[in-house]
């Protein structure tokens, strides 16, 4: 059980570099949205199922949502209307 906690959070400090240093604002978002699912994970491991379930509706559903509907709101430069 401790090699695949161990995993996980290998994989969380991965996609959280993912995140910050890709080039692609929309590459962030996919990555920030698996960061919390696989934090989501490391909460059921450290037993705590209430924060595991709030992490997984705010900071994957809601979150995302709102970072996705915000950039595809963002006029790009240039645009006419």
């Amino acid at each position: 059980m401790q090699i695949v906690e161990i995993l996980v959070g290998i994989t969380l400090l991965i996609f959280a570099f993912l995140a910050i240093e890709s080039k692609k604002i929309i590459n962030s978002i996919i990555y920030l949205s698996i960061l919390s699912m696989l934090s989501v994970i490391s909460f059921v491991f450290m037993k705590a199922p209430d924060v595991a379930i709030t992490e997984a509706v705010i900071g994957s559903g809601l979150v995302t949502a709102v970072f996705i509907f915000t950039l595809f709101s963002i006029k790009k430069v240039g645009d006419k209307k």
